[in-house]
């Protein structure tokens, strides 16, 4: 493991590209060497590419003003012997994404990416650092696939899933049978501040784009095992989603309800979420929160305006644990979806692939 890395940001203008921006900023491993976009942003120093358009209440990072957008797709070759990797975060159509971050890879500039075009690729690792970093294995098997010695995709999972999957994941122990989620998804999940979506006030919106199929599906890949050169998913448990959003600035919350073969105890529940940690906590991992689950006892607790920010945004909020007339358990579980949910989730996956040596 080196002691820097020089990375990329692709789709730097962007809501989470701005966070990447942010969370690069004085980071210990990784300095920002290029920042790219869209034709329509290149050339233009990094301020007036993001005119009118930056959406953090933090100001545009000191290193950032005087860079120059660079063209995603036209400039990506000129990132070869300049970066060692690449965060991908970028607004386009599935197809197009995948087909980008596939170029990065073969350039052999690994790609940490945010999208979600890549997710339901086999051997492209879907992960949560906490939960499956042993899914890592399967990396070797995509360099074959696509001809490259350094190159390769990791992906994170949807900024959703962090409200809930990692408060399920310790509990798998006991069996979990099924599970019905609905989330209550703030508006920078779709890249958006109040000024920006008004017909969101004083309003529900009860559907989002592919977010149902994506909330019931990922958490099988996350849970499955790599066999043959492949993550085969898990067989369980059965998810049920709906997915709504919601006059939230950030955080995503989620009301749960969950079955199990073996149904645990209120305080078999509660120990394992206070003594949960994973590989970024073990070998501490500079984003790594050092307590990933916090539990608040109070009725009315967890809440975006309060909880969000929890250890830098970075862990997992559960609350109001109770027992149900029809599944066993439910409770309530929030997290920072453009922090822990998207960008911030991302240089932790980073730092993990560093730690392991696959930026080597």
């Amino acid at each position: 493991m080196k002691t820097r890395y020089k990375v990329a940001v692709v789709g730097a203008t962007g809501m989470v590209g701005q966070r990447f921006l942010t969370l690069l900023e004085g980071h210990p491993l990784f300095e920002p060497v290029a920042l790219l976009a869209s034709g329509r942003s290149a050339g233009k120093r990094y301020p007036d590419a993001v005119d009118g358009r930056w959406a953090l209440s933090s100001p545009i990072p000191a290193y950032a003003r005087e860079m120059r957008v660079l063209d995603a797709e036209r400039d990506a070759a000129s990132l070869m012997g300049k970066a060692d990797f690449v965060f991908c975060a970028v607004n386009l159509p599935k197809e197009e994404t995948k087909a980008l971050e596939e170029r990065y890879a073969r350039l052999e500039l690994p790609v940490v990416s945010n999208n979600s075009a890549n997710r339901g690729v086999p051997d492209v690792p879907m992960i949560i650092p906490e939960l499956n970093p042993e899914h890592l294995a399967v990396i070797p098997f995509q360099r074959k696939r696509l001809g490259t010695g350094r190159g390769f995709i990791a992906v994170k999972s949807n900024c959703s899933l962090q409200s809930y999957v990692p408060l399920l994941h310790p509990l798998r122990k006991f069996g979990l049978k099924k599970v019905a989620v609905c989330t209550y998804q703030a508006i920078s999940g779709a890249g958006k501040t109040f000024s920006a979506m008004p017909e969101i006030l004083d309003n529900i919106i009860p559907y989002i784009g592919g977010e149902e199929e994506k909330s019931e599906r990922e958490p099988l890949k996350i849970w499955g095992s790599v066999k043959n050169g492949k993550i085969a998913e898990a067989d369980a448990p059965f998810i049920t989603a709906q997915c709504l959003r919601v006059p939230v600035s950030d955080g995503h919350t989620a009301a749960v309800f969950v079955s199990f073969e073996q149904k645990p105890s209120r305080e078999e529940i509660l120990a394992e979420w206070e003594a949960f940690e994973g590989e970024p906590q073990r070998l501490g991992l500079p984003s790594a929160p050092k307590r990933p689950i916090r539990y608040f006892e109070e009725a009315d607790r967890p809440q975006p305006k309060l909880d969000r920010d929890l250890e830098g945004g970075m862990a997992i909020s559960a609350g109001r644990l109770r027992e149900d007339r029809v599944f066993d358990w439910r409770f309530i579980g929030l997290s920072h979806n453009t922090l822990r949910g998207a960008a911030g989730g991302a240089v932790l996956l980073a730092e993990l692939l560093a730690a392991k040596g696959y930026f080597d």
